[in-house]
């Protein structure tokens, strides 16, 4: 049975960076897709960025495209989000997330169907 759990954030000033870490237990051998979402206040959860476990093949939205870097070290089974030059607007709740029925991350940014980590706060302070 796949559980992910979140490590990282806290509070970072703006033009800052962090590292955000989700462990992966109960993998298939075919892989995962390993998505990053992150939820504002008052905001609907919008999904950032996505890895492929097998090929290591990335994914991001545009907002963080050039800031964030999802990266995976499979001796430690972990999914890394590294966020730099941190805006205020990405002060959220940030999950990392799965579809164990998929090997694939077509579809990544829905937010229906997922298996959820618990989440780890991220706040930019200017």
């Amino acid at each position: 049975q796949v559980q992910l759990v979140e490590s990282g954030g806290g509070s970072v000033q703006a033009g800052g960076s962090t590292r955000l870490a989700c462990v992966v237990s109960g993998s298939p051998s075919s892989g995962l897709c390993i998505a990053w979402f992150r939820q504002a206040p008052g905001k609907e959860r919008e999904g950032v960025a996505a890895i492929l476990t097998r090929n290591n093949g990335t994914l991001y939205v545009d907002s963080v495209k050039g800031r964030f870097t999802v990266s995976q070290d499979n001796t430690k089974n972990t999914v890394y989000l590294h966020l730099n030059n941190l805006k205020s607007d990405d002060t959220a709740m940030y999950y990392c997330a799965t579809d164990p029925r998929r090997a694939w991350c077509a579809g990544w940014l829905r937010t229906t169907g997922y298996l959820w980590g618990q989440g780890t706060q991220v706040t930019v302070s200017s």
